[in-house]
């Protein structure tokens, strides 16, 4: 059977930024391994793309800066920079991303109209709250996902959820009523989505549509288990590792209050990768422990030198209380290390079945006291958490390597277009 021919809508499609966009990036690269794929994506990535010469010859670039560039610059103001407020965020880029799909539209009506695609996949965005204008208009199935999106902001960390300027997520649900958002997923003939909490919010899809299929994944040749040492089997210090944002949803005060606290990690050290706006307030909790000698703050590295510090590391810790995709995590389990996350989200399903060490959702004093807990047992039991992080590491590399998962969404394809029902596609539960 030859391979199908896709055309790929992919708008945030990146693979030197962070993100979405480097997960479209490396999701669109891999599906062109399993199909004959046409990716459709901002002007904005062509120097990237073009630079990285993957996918040059198989990329159409659409420019809707007219509208993307001044919303951008709007949604900046209003949310006093880019590292919070990401509610807003998403409204704001809701009309430039019609714009995007119309102006995508478009430029391959003829292509859509004479048959020479046999199917559109929508990518990214991933937020289920930013609907398709393609969606139904081309004789080909549409397929959209995997998406993310819709967990709430637990009550306890409402401080937090200040200090993110999250106000507007009160309001996230209004996007149902916006043009196109009951048509997206009503004409999908296949909606992919990740955890529950997102398929729960689907509720303008048909269920015989949604299959369970996260977005995230990772790359083996960057992420794996090519260590000098098991994690807690080589000589002291033994390292902790926080990777990610420094911004109050990822709770990063959480690990440095945890570690500073506790007596019995006085001989090891943690290590900080990121930066953000909590970065002052985190040096001062270290400072004031007299800590500074054991806990690194490193800043914003690349993926690769994360990749590096992840294989030298013992655990990797990550309290974040509103977690939707945690590529992160599966990272670090591909790395070998052993995870100890906060049971909300994304990182509790991901860690769960003895694939790594899962701490309560709480206020925030007891979230510390269960992680320092956390981290001390590591110590206290390193077989049993080697063994762990052997069984996290098989997990992520045979679900999560990006050549699995597009192999997986290559059956997905020919599911749909064979007229097969999608029930068997369970793998990700």
């Amino acid at each position: 059977m030859p391979a199908p021919r896709v055309l790929i809508l992919a708008e945030s499609c990146n693979p030197e930024w962070p993100s979405l966009p480097v997960v479209g990036y490396k999701y669109a690269r891999a599906l062109a391994g399993v199909a004959d794929v046409t990716v459709a994506t901002h002007v904005r990535n062509r120097p990237n793309i073009e630079a990285a010469g993957e996918l040059t010859d198989r990329v159409r670039y659409i420019d809707n800066e007219w509208i993307a560039a001044n919303m951008y610059r709007a949604a900046k103001i209003l949310r006093g920079g880019n590292q919070v407020a990401w509610s807003t965020n998403q409204m704001m880029a809701y009309l430039p991303y019609l714009e995007f799909e119309r102006l995508t539209h478009r430029a391959f009506r003829d292509d859509l109209k004479s048959g020479r695609f046999d199917l559109v996949h929508r990518i990214t965005p991933m937020s289920p709250t930013l609907p398709s204008y393609i969606a139904g208009k081309t004789r080909q199935p549409f397929v959209i996902g995997p998406l993310n999106g819709n967990l709430d902001w637990p009550a306890a960390f409402a401080e937090e959820q200040k200090r993110e300027r999250e106000g507007l997520r009160r309001i996230r649900n209004l996007y149902r009523a916006l043009p196109y958002a009951r048509s997206t997923y009503a004409r999908a003939a296949c909606v992919m989505a990740a955890f529950r909490h997102t398929i729960d919010d689907l509720t303008a899809a048909r269920p015989e549509t949604i299959v369970p299929v996260p977005e995230i994944g990772f790359d083996r040749e960057m992420f794996h288990a090519d260590r000098a040492h098991a994690p807690f089997a080589g000589p002291a210090p033994a390292t902790f590792l926080f990777v990610g944002r420094l911004v109050p949803y990822k709770v990063p005060e959480a690990v440095v209050r945890a570690f500073t606290g506790s007596g019995a990690l006085v001989q090891h050290r943690l290590r900080i990768v990121g930066d953000g706006p909590e970065e002052p307030r985190l040096r001062a909790m270290v400072a004031e422990a007299g800590a500074e000698d054991r806990v690194i703050f490193e800043g914003r590295r690349t993926q690769a030198e994360v990749a590096e510090i992840m294989r030298a590391s013992d655990a990797f810790v990550f309290p974040s209380v509103r977690e939707l995709g945690a590529g992160v995590v599966i990272e670090a389990m591909a790395c070998g290390a052993v995870c100890i996350v906060t049971d909300y989200g994304a990182p509790g399903d991901l860690a769960a079945n003895g694939r790594g060490v899962r701490v309560p959702l709480q206020p925030m004093e007891g979230l510390v006291h269960d992680v320092r807990a956390a981290m001390e047992a590591c110590l206290e039991r390193p077989e049993e958490h080697r063994a762990m992080a052997e069984t996290a590491r098989h997990y992520a590399e045979t679900l999560y390597d990006w050549d699995a998962k597009a192999a997986y969404t290559a059956k997905i394809y020919d599911a749909v277009l064979e007229g097969r029902p999608l029930e068997g596609f369970t793998d990700y539960v």
